[in-house]
This record gives C-alpha cells, sequence and structure tokens, in this order.
C-alpha cells in the first residue's frame, strides 16, 4: 500500500509538473515576437532624387499603405564623403533595430579601396531588395550617337570628354572603366568628375559641363523622358521594355560587361535574431505586394530579394567579384 501511495503522489507530481511545463511553453509561444516600438529610420547614402533615395522612398509608401509597419519610417538622407557618411551614421546606433541601411555596392567598394575600413560584415545583413543597371548617357544634341562613335573619340583623346560618376569604385564607374578597357582605350586616362548623386551629374550634363554620365536608369529617366538626354548603351543581360525598348545593351555593341548593381538593407551590428526575422519577414511581404512590382517595373529595377542568410553568401561573393576588378583596374588597397 505505501508503494502504491508513493507511486500515486510521484504520478500526481509528475503531472502536475508537466501541466506546469505546458503552461510556461503556452505563455512563452504566446509572447508577441519583436517589433518596432518606436519611429524607424531609413538611412540612404544618396540626397532626395537620387538612386537610393527613390528606393527608400518606394519602402516607405509601401511600408506604411499596408501597414506592415504600426509605427512611422522616416528616410534619412546622408550624401557625401563618397557613400561613407550613411553607414558611419547607422554604426552609432549599435543593436538597435530601428535603424536600417539602404546600401549599394559602395559600400563593398569604400572597403577595397581603402577609403573607409567599414565593411559589410560590420552591419547585420536583412535583405537584397533589386538590382539596377547601369547606363551611359548623353545630352540630346550630342554628336556620340553610339559606343562606336563614344570610344573612337575616347581612343584619340581619352581626356577629351568629362564623365560624370557618383562613386570610384562604384558599379557604374566600374562597368565603365571595363567597357572602355574592352574598346581598346586606356581607363586610367578617362576623366571622370565625381558628384554625391547621379541626379546632380546628370543636371550636370544637361547644362553641359559634362559630355556623358554613367549611372542608374532611375537617375537617368527623367532628363530622358523630358527629351533632354540619350542612352547610348545598357548594362543589362538582354533589351529592356517600355521606356528602354529603344536603348542598345553593351553586348549588342561589341562589349561584354556584366556587373551587379544592387541594393539591399543592412541593420546596425549586434541585433538578435527575432529582430532579423521581424525585418525579413515585413520586407518579404512588402516585395510580394503588388505596388512594390509596379515600381519595380516603372523605375526598371530587377526584383532579386535574398532573405538575410541568402544575403551573406550573396555579399560575399560580390565583395570578391568587385575586389578582382578593381585590383585590375589598380583601385584596390
Amino acid at each position: 500500500m505505501e508503494i502504491e501511495r508513493i507511486l500515486r503522489r510521484s504520478i500526481s507530481v509528475a503531472v502536475w509538473i508537466a501541466a506546469l511545463a505546458a503552461q510556461i511553453a503556452s505563455e512563452a509561444w504566446s509572447q508577441p515576437a519583436w517589433r518596432p516600438d518606436k519611429a524607424v529610420e531609413v538611412i540612404t547614402s544618396s540626397a532626395a532624387g537620387g538612386s537610393n533615395d527613390q528606393v527608400a522612398r518606394v519602402m516607405q509608401k509601401i511600408l506604411q499603405d499596408e501597414k506592415l509597419l504600426t509605427v512611422p519610417i522616416n528616410v534619412i538622407n546622408k550624401p557625401g564623403g563618397n557613400q561613407t557618411l550613411a553607414p558611419a551614421y547607422l554604426s552609432q546606433h549599435a543593436a538597435d533595430p530601428h535603424y536600417l541601411f539602404l546600401a549599394n555596392t559602395n559600400l563593398l567598394a569604400n572597403h577595397i579601396a581603402g577609403v573607409t575600413p567599414m565593411n559589410f560584415s560590420d552591419f547585420t545583413p536583412i535583405s537584397v531588395l533589386l538590382i539596377e543597371h547601369s547606363v551611359f548617357t548623353v545630352r540630346a544634341d550630342s554628336p556620340i550617337k553610339n559606343l562606336r562613335d563614344l570610344f573612337e573619340r575616347l581612343k584619340a583623346d581619352p581626356a577629351s570628354m568629362s564623365i560624370g560618376v557618383v562613386s570610384r569604385g562604384g558599379t557604374n564607374y566600374l562597368t565603365l572603366y571595363l567597357a572602355a578597357k574592352s574598346a581598346g582605350v586606356d581607363p586610367r586616362k578617362l576623366k571622370t568628375v565625381v558628384f554625391k548623386t547621379n541626379a546632380e551629374s546628370m543636371t550636370s550634363m544637361v547644362g553641359g559641363h559634362l559630355q556623358m554620365v554613367a549611372s542608374s536608369v532611375s537617375s537617368a529617366l527623367p532628363q530622358v523622358r523630358a527629351g533632354n538626354a540619350r542612352m547610348l548603351a545598357i548594362a543589362a543581360p538582354r533589351r529592356m521594355t517600355g521606356a528602354l525598348a529603344e536603348v542598345p545593351t553593351l553586348g549588342e555593341q561589341g562589349v561584354e560587361v556584366s556587373l551587379a548593381s544592387w541594393r539591399a538593407i543592412f541593420g546596425s551590428k549586434g541585433m538578435t535574431p527575432t529582430q532579423v526575422a521581424f525585418w525579413e519577414g515585413a520586407l518579404a511581404r512588402m516585395a510580394a505586394t503588388d505596388e512594390w512590382k509596379k515600381q519595380l517595373e516603372g523605375h526598371h529595377w530587377a526584383g532579386h530579394f535574398l532573405r538575410s542568410g541568402d544575403m551573406a553568401k550573396y555579399m560575399e561573393h560580390q565583395y570578391n567579384v568587385n575586389k578582382a576588378v578593381m585590383a585590375e583596374l589598380g583601385l584596390a588597397k
């Protein structure tokens, strides 16, 4: 009898422990996952109207309109410093998931060139959003009609044209240099002028201060649509559609260059897995909306959504590719 009483008591205790554990687990699972509890800042390295700013504004609108965030979201422009001010600002907010950085390939290029010690590994990868192609654009009344005209002039005198770029070592810059090299022009002798944003370089070209701009598609389109500029070539694997249907690719004109100009979201260093998961989920839902797809098509962006784990691998690969190209051009430190 005593043994049976002990067994019954042991079973009761075991049942009570199991019930308590189940209650604790249930309460833990019912706790809300992390979500922002104050205003969110999306930091860009371009001024208002720049290519990064355009992506950030689209993000801001969709996240708000689709109610994917319950707190305000603000776009913070930090141009200048060869696009080093934006990541420096993010690094001041370590482990704070309310700060996001919309980055492009200059984050890698600046580290490779020794402009800054900050690298992609100093931040938390959240997601890759899209890819944008580079274009070469001249004034509408330019005597240069195609790449043959362009490179014949540059072969005769590589410094005869002032060419606008945003960052030495950025994708647009590297595309220009590789295209020139492919055509037999010494890229080190080109006369390039660095601007804070592609939009500023386009304005300068239309004003007659530059002869060509190597930029993102979205920055060139407004001046092209206004009749002030013409695109000579686009660095895409195939012809685009819509407003770009008549723009020949580099490959069509005998120049084989393939570099990816991505836009991606980083968080500050020290974010927790639950914080990363929230932003991954919010941005994945944003990328699945009809409005995002409409904006991709309207800006001629190529959707290329990657989550945090895949983004980290992608950044490593992109870093190695850019480093190899920049080393070849004598730009790597």
